[in-house]
């Protein structure tokens, strides 16, 4: 099959699916239907699927990570001993395991094609992640802990697992409980890390854009904890603090540059 015909195949698939939007008109623009099968991917509920579904989302899906280029860890160069920053889309990144910024329901983001990184990773993960997060979830019995981690196949993209973990949302002030929360976010996550064998983990800026954390501080404080746990528990990982905008990146750089550490 061609890169359209798969697409076209799921889109029709997922149509069918859902009742509602049977007799929608799918576009003939690739872009068009690129757009509209992602927001299938996004909305769909974590139901089963056929194994046809599964080979032909996952055959279109590396390809259309394959086609936006696949950065390899192995390629990029320290700023510090064992610590990396790269900007880029964490979905091409091929490294042990990236994180991403959840929320407390672990099931993706539902907001069709939606800019977050939660959305991004799910939609080129495959619809796997999102019905494995569902099973870990309904054994769980209750929503993610803010602060906390847990570990997942990573499916279609190319690292191998993704760490979930769900940040701190500010809605005014920031104060030293949402610190130790987002804090938190990386020391589980570092932690679950080591305890799998994990060498090499990509960080994406946690808790800043939907979740209102200031950027400034929240990568200062993911700069000292990284640090902190290396130090603490003479760990080898290497770390990746992964950012897509400018302002992040030049951010990032001068603290990594100046060695900075945050005020408390």
């Amino acid at each position: 099959m061609t890169q359209k015909e798969r697409r076209l195949f799921l889109i029709q698939s997922l149509l069918l699916e859902q009742q509602h939007d049977r007799d929608i008109e799918i576009p003939k623009e690739d872009e068009a239907q690129k757009n509209l099968l992602r927001s299938l991917f996004n909305i769909r509920m974590p139901n089963p699927v056929s194994k046809e579904f599964l080979a032909i989302q996952d055959a279109y899906l590396q390809e259309e990570i394959r086609r936006k280029g696949i950065t390899e860890f192995a390629d990029l160069q320290p700023i510090q001993n064992n610590i990396y920053l790269w900007q880029g889309d964490i979905t091409t990144l091929r490294c042990d395991a990236i994180v991403n910024a959840a929320n407390s329901q672990m099931l993706g983001c539902f907001v069709p094609c939606h800019s977050c990184i939660d959305n991004c990773i799910h939609t080129y993960a495959g619809v796997q992640l999102r019905s494995v997060c569902a099973e870990r979830m309904r054994k769980q019995g209750h929503e993610e802990k803010i602060g906390t981690a847990k570990l997942t196949p990573a499916y279609n993209l190319p690292c191998q697992y993704v760490l979930h973990t769900v940040g701190p949302v500010i809605y005014g002030r920031v104060t030293n409980k949402d610190k130790e929360l987002l804090a938190s976010c990386y020391r589980s996550c570092l932690e679950l890390a080591e305890q799998n064998g994990i060498t090499s983990i990509a960080f994406c800026c946690i808790s800043t854009g939907e979740f209102h954390f200031p950027n400034n501080k929240a990568a200062e404080i993911a700069v000292q904890t990284v640090k902190h746990f290396k130090e603490q528990t003479s760990s080898k990982i290497e770390v990746i603090f992964n950012v897509f905008k400018d302002t992040d990146y030049k951010i990032y750089r001068d603290l990594l540059a100046t060695n900075k550490k945050v005020k408390q």
